[in-house]
């Protein structure tokens, strides 16, 4: 089998839209990002659901972003199923002519949604499972979740609906990651995204930092694991992270279209960013609009020998420094992914 290996280029002509529909969740994890300070905890009607789709899509797009060819939207919240009106929402997006349509879900899969909607509406279930067994998944997601979600898993498959799987990785878990290529391979997941833990949300709220993981665990786990996944058949992608010096560093702040959208309103270009009032736009009385400075986006062009200026600004403890004061690593921009497939 032949496995190719390469880091995803940013696509300009492409946009992502993180939409997270509401903010309320059956879990508590210990590391979610969703800060009510900051994102809310409104859920948001179908009626205006359906307003902000189609400011972000290809043929009803706001005047305050460019067109682009392809839009793929990524339904989230808390947990998206438990919004009433996901349904609906899916069948919009499709009207709307978004390139594709994901569900970002914690597994159980409230308001029969797999009976509301169809494999031709959904391109993929994404099921967020952080261990092998309950015993790892269940001390960061809650007692319960982990066999909720692969019993959730093999009913999406047995209705046909493609099923990926995300992982976020931390000091908690890194070492049952070589577990799960294994396991979700036999439950049929197709797509393998493996994710480094942000210190955002409730990990930021109780200064965490220790959770994060140092260049040395990441690639002595990460890469192997993936190259397993992949040779079980397995699309597979997981953060570069780490830059090497000769590598040159590029922010998807300023290249890409990304767009993670709060059901208070707020526009972020960038995720690391969530827990502060930067967003670079805001969505009033159904109108994106873009923010005056200061903002995230007057951050992006900043060129530091670190690299990413928002992880020197919000978690300066991921980078080492040499005697002399350079980094000894340089922090890739986080959406920036190493891809393994097999052909």
């Amino acid at each position: 089998m032949n496995i190719v290996k390469k880091t995803v280029e940013f696509k300009p002509h492409s946009r992502n839209l993180f939409f997270h529909i509401l903010t309320a969740c059956n879990l508590k994890c210990k590391h979610c990002y969703i800060n009510p300070e900051q994102h809310g905890t409104k859920t948001l009607d179908i009626s205006t659901i359906k307003s902000w789709l189609r400011l972000f899509s290809h043929t009803d797009h706001s005047s305050a972003i460019k067109p682009v060819t392809d839009t793929n939207v990524i339904f989230l919240g808390g947990e998206p199923t438990l919004h009433p009106d996901l349904a609906a929402a899916i069948k919009e997006a499709r009207k709307l002519g978004y390139g594709s349509v994901t569900v970002d879900t914690n597994g159980y899969l409230f308001n029969d949604i797999l009976n509301r909607v169809t494999p031709e509406e959904v391109d993929y279930f994404s099921f967020s499972l952080d261990g092998s067994s309950s015993r790892i998944n269940d001390l960061l997601r809650g007692n319960g979740s982990y066999e909720a979600c692969t019993k959730g898993m093999e009913k999406a498959r047995s209705k046909e609906f493609s099923i990926s799987s995300i992982f976020t990785a931390s000091r908690a878990n890194i070492h049952d990651l070589p577990n799960m290529p294994g396991l979700l391979s036999s439950l049929g997941v197709s797509r393998f995204f493996i994710q480094v833990i942000g210190i955002r949300g409730n990990p930021a709220q109780r200064h965490e930092t220790d959770l994060q993981l140092t260049r040395e665990e990441w690639d002595a786990i990460v890469p192997d694991t993936a190259m397993k996944a992949a040779r079980l058949g397995m699309y597979c992608t997981y953060p570069k992270v780490f830059l090497d010096n000769q590598e040159q560093f590029s922010c998807a702040g300023i290249v890409a279209e990304n767009y993670f959208v709060f059901p208070n309103g707020r526009v972020y270009t960038c995720p690391l960013c969530e827990d502060y009032p930067l967003h670079s736009y805001e969505i009033k009385d159904n109108r994106l609009r873009k923010r005056p400075p200061l903002t995230e986006a007057q951050l992006f062009p900043l060129k530091i020998p670190e690299g990413c200026v928002m992880n020197r600004i919000f978690h300066p403890g991921n980078i080492q420094y040499g005697k002399t004061g350079n980094p000894l690593n340089i922090i890739a921009c986080c959406m920036l992914k190493e891809e393994l497939l097999s052909r």
